[in-house]
């Protein structure tokens, strides 16, 4: 599930249906993060894990983005 998501990006929506303010039935919601069917959803996860597979020392590969690895001296590890 893509929730919680970082935005990089500014993306307006409409107000959800059941949450429309009686005052101000027009205005939009500004997302501050990303949400289950959003394009930008996969993205934004595939950022966040990148990120954090580098920061526990994975290396990804240059030729398939989805691939990563671990090299020493002893062993190799590999995350899918």
């Amino acid at each position: 599930v893509f929730l919680h998501g970082d935005i990089d990006e500014i993306i307006y929506m409409e107000q959800p249906a059941g949450y429309i303010d009686g005052n101000h039935p027009d205005h939009v919601c500004l997302l501050k993060k990303s949400l289950y069917g959003l394009k930008q959803s996969p993205r934004q996860w595939y950022k966040k894990f990148d990120n954090f597979a580098a920061e526990i020392g994975f290396n990804r590969s240059k030729y398939d983005s989805c691939f990563y690895y671990i090299l020493s001296d002893v062993s190799v590890y590999l995350l899918l």
